[in-house]
């Protein structure tokens, strides 16, 4: 018969080879994200911080962005298995170059891209700026500047560099230039103003943003794999916008801690108040929700603006396999 202390030697390690055993069984996944950690990644790092992924049987690698990762080249050379696309143009540009990526949710029902002017200058519309001078990047000029031209008659000549130095801005009283919502008009108002803020989406422009891209492959071969991760991230975005988002906020601090929990606040504020996250087909199908029609959309003005063929297969760009189940819609508060 063996000692009593035999016995609790043997327990402890049946107790750690089980434990261990559990640990081996969540399924290791690397999710990149489009910039450095800030409250537009917030659900990811809810779902992370408060062990959602792990209910969910994955072991989460979190890769925040910046301005030198490239995380749509990482996710197509195999060394990512997700990356957050900022919009709508990254997964028709994967189909358009025969890249075999698809898009599995849309985290965030409207685009949150603006264009910010001052108060009191006459620029009180977008329909205001047509044919003024507006500073944008190079990325938005074959962007959603091309939605701007199709509805508003915008024009390439209205264009200034955009250098992300607010100075230019807050200098004259005329100027006019793109932002997002969750960051430039805070900047502004810290400096003393209230400046007009026009979300682009709220005008008709159907981008998704946030969108979860994947490898077609790990769709084929591990869909009950796409699902939990899906399932995941959309848990982690109604506990991020409707419970405690501090868990996810600490770790936002810790990969970059030029965050602030001012700047936090305000973004989740914004996001709700403007309904990036949570509106439209999501109050019905849940986050994440993502539609045939909206895909169509965007693509034909898209493509009537040259940037695509028209004959391009676009329904390969995305799956609606994942989303619209109202999963989680139980968590909204």
């Amino acid at each position: 018969m063996p000692c009593p202390s035999s016995r609790v030697i043997a327990l402890a390690v049946v107790a750690v080879a089980a434990e261990t055993s559990a640990a081996q069984a969540l399924d290791k996944v690397v999710l990149g994200t489009d910039w450095k950690a800030e409250a537009e990644h917030g659900g990811y790092y809810e779902a992370l911080a408060a062990g959602i992924y792990k209910k969910h049987g994955i072991d989460l690698d979190l890769r925040q962005g910046g301005p030198q990762v490239n995380q749509s080249q990482l996710l197509a050379a195999g060394r990512i298995d997700f990356s957050v696309a900022s919009n709508s143009f990254i997964p028709f540009n994967f189909v358009k170059n025969d890249i075999p990526m698809v898009a599995v949710a849309g985290l965030f029902q409207k685009d949150p891209a603006v264009l910010i002017a001052h108060e009191g200058v006459g620029n009180d519309s977008l329909a205001a700026l047509k044919g003024k001078p507006i500073m944008i990047g190079g990325d938005t000029r074959v962007g959603w500047w091309l939605f701007l031209k199709a509805k508003f008659g915008f024009m390439d000549s209205q264009i200034r560099t955009y250098d992300f130095n607010m100075a230019p801005f807050l200098a004259n009283k005329d100027a006019v230039q793109q932002g997002y919502l969750t960051s430039e008009p805070y900047l502004i108002e810290k400096a003393g103003e209230m400046p007009n803020v026009f979300l682009i989406a709220d005008q008709g422009y159907t981008s998704y943003a946030s969108i979860l891209e994947t490898s077609q492959k790990l769709v084929r071969e591990k869909p009950d794999l796409v699902r939990r991760f899906v399932d995941a991230s959309i848990e982690g975005w109604y506990d991020y916008i409707y419970g405690d988002s501090k868990p996810a906020n600490d770790l936002i601090k810790r990969d970059n801690p030029e965050e602030s929990d001012d700047l936090l606040t305000y973004a989740i504020g914004k996001m709700k108040e403007y309904g990036i996250v949570d509106s439209g087909d999501s109050e019905k199908a849940g986050i994440g929700a993502m539609t045939d029609a909206r895909w169509k959309d965007f693509f034909e003005v898209m493509s009537k603006e040259g940037l695509y063929p028209k004959d391009m297969n676009y329904r390969a760009a995305y799956t609606l396999r994942f989303v619209n189940h109202r999963d989680g819609m139980e968590l909204k508060k």
